[in-house]
């Protein structure tokens, strides 16, 4: 047992020292820890549902093989996702993230549905535990270190735009809270000898196991069919009104796809029509570099520039344009939904 522990804090140190050193940590290398930490945990409540004969336990432990298949299948997208783009891809690897998150979100799902016609058969036929002092220590250790590589994960996973680690972290604490479940009920039959309730807690967690499965395939299809996303538009639109120049007289039909963790960015500017080709393309550089130096990942840009017709002038805010035709009218606010609409803006 103090061996067993042993190996996870050495991981945990080795992980936080990785950190301190390098705030670029490899997510190829934590996922990897993340990966051969799920066996070892898996091992470790194989002798729990050994030493207790514990359904509620059994099931834990048979949650613990989708973590390990989720590891592995999580540290190989990863692996496709930092390949350098070729030319059968000329976008990169990055999608595959969401393909695998799926099929974790998926196995998640299973894991739960088995949890429960596990725990009803027990529920139904019956079942006695045994010598549940060792089982509730170990079953209550792998617990804690789930959560702490499951915290990590997600922490990592927002700050790197990871979806893979992301959707490692939700699944480790979404593991860590099953587990919990089981301590407290193997804890409850210890003094009450209510084997029942051993039972019940394994239901009750088996479908709040597949809620979370649910909203890790929701996010990964949202991926895959290149859904929008509000959040992020929001954050670019308020970007470029903080920073919006009177030249600028709109931006629109912005469209977004994510790869993996890196982001594509379709938009058309419309600038003053008697711009030089060089003065305009000077313009739109401005708008990338302003994105690429405020969002926090890599961007592939393809911005169309639009010349402006006599149905801009009403909405265009350069006082000293030597063309204009009609009088301005009206500023229009970026949001949102006129950012991508379609159609230049106007009154």
């Amino acid at each position: 047992m103090p061996y067993f522990c042993n190996i996870f804090f050495t991981i945990i140190y080795q992980l936080m020292k990785e950190e301190t050193v390098n705030k670029d940590i490899s997510k190829l290398a934590f996922q990897r820890a993340i990966a051969f930490a799920g066996i070892i945990l898996f091992i470790g409540k194989l002798v729990a549902w050994q030493l207790t004969n514990s359904d509620a336990v059994f099931s834990d432990a048979m949650e613990s093989i989708v973590n390990i298949v989720s590891a592995f299948l999580g540290l190989y997208s990863l692996y496709l996702a930092a390949k350098p783009k070729d030319k059968e891809h000329p976008y990169g690897h990055g999608k595959v993230e969401f393909i695998t998150s799926g099929v974790e979100g998926l196995l998640i799902i299973i894991a739960g549905i088995l949890i429960i016609v596990q725990s009803s058969n027990s529920l139904i036929k019956g079942n006695h535990v045994k010598d549940l002092d060792w089982g509730i220590i170990i079953v209550l250790i792998t617990g804690l270190i789930n959560y702490g590589l499951g915290w990590y994960s997600l922490i990592k996973g927002k700050r790197e735009n990871s979806l893979v680690l992301i959707a490692s972290g939700k699944h480790l604490q979404s593991d860590t809270i099953t587990t919990l479940g089981v301590v407290i009920s193997l804890v409850i039959v210890h003094f009450t000898h209510w084997y029942w309730i051993d039972s019940v807690v394994a239901l009750i967690f088996g479908s709040y196991i597949i809620f979370i499965g649910y909203q890790i395939v929701r996010k990964a299809l949202s991926g895959i069919m290149d859904e929008t996303d509000d959040k992020l538009l929001k954050e670019i639109t308020a970007i470029l009104l903080a920073n919006r120049q009177p030249q600028w007289i709109d931006i629109h039909n912005m469209k977004i796809q994510q790869y993996g963790a890196n982001l594509h960015i379709d938009a058309h500017i419309t600038l003053p029509w008697y711009y030089s080709l060089r003065e305009a393309h000077s313009e739109m550089e401005k708008v990338l570099i302003l994105l690429a130096k405020n969002l926090d990942r890599q961007i592939e840009f393809n911005f169309h520039m639009d010349d402006c017709k006599p149905i801009s002038c009403s909405v265009c805010q350069m006082s000293n344009c030597p063309v204009r035709e009609f009088p301005f009218e009206k500023k229009i606010e970026w949001t949102i939904k006129n950012i991508s609409q379609v159609q230049k803006h106007t009154v």
